[in-house]
């Protein structure tokens, strides 16, 4: 811990966060490998938002979406528990296409037991290197080892690999035979 700097406060967030955590997400990952290839550079910033938001608006009832601030970081997860029927996701057919591939690549190497899942980890660039990404993170990783259960997380970008190792993730699977790169990592600190 850096001397003289306090933890951020980090709270669940609310259905009236949404604006605010999409901001960040789509801010977050304008240059990720996999929103870029996902969407359409024509249509990009749009279809992130609707990605973006279908993602918040399927964890927010379920208390599993974390922020610091008015959203400067934050972290969108999955807990053992999937009930309740997903939002609908307006977005082209060939967006949808390249969408369910690459879900299917990922939860293809990720063991069916239950498990908890950081489907989204993003610092407002504007608020990056102040660790408020390790805060928002360590909400989501809490109730893994409160549950007893393992955590897994998946990145596209091979820079994020050695971040997430500092931060007590190892590298569980890498699946190269596709459009992007893609590591799945498991924290090593929970179960």
């Amino acid at each position: 811990m850096i001397i003289g700097m306090s933890e951020p406060e980090v709270l669940p967030a609310t259905a009236q966060d949404r604006e605010s955590v999409v901001a960040t997400v789509v801010a977050a990952f304008d240059r990720d490998p996999a929103f870029r290839y996902f969407f359409d550079s024509d249509d990009f910033t749009a279809q992130a938002a609707t990605f973006a938001g279908y993602l918040f608006d399927k964890r927010v009832s379920r208390g599993t979406v974390w922020m610091v601030g008015q959203a400067q970081a934050v972290s969108l997860w999955d807990g053992p528990a999937s009930d309740g029927p997903l939002p609908s996701l307006d977005l082209p057919a060939a967006v949808l296409a390249r969408l369910d591939a690459y879900r299917d690549a990922v939860h293809g190497v990720i063991p069916q037991t239950p498990h908890w899942y950081l489907g989204v980890l993003a610092t407002h660039p504007g608020h990056a290197g102040k660790r408020l990404g390790r805060a928002v993170m360590r909400a989501g990783l809490d109730r893994a080892a409160a549950d007893a259960l393992p955590a897994y997380l998946e990145t596209t970008n091979p820079g994020n690999v050695e971040l997430y190792r500092r931060s007590g993730w190892e590298v569980a699977r890498a699946i190269d035979s596709g459009p992007v790169p893609i590591w799945v990592m498991k924290n090593k600190a929970v179960a």
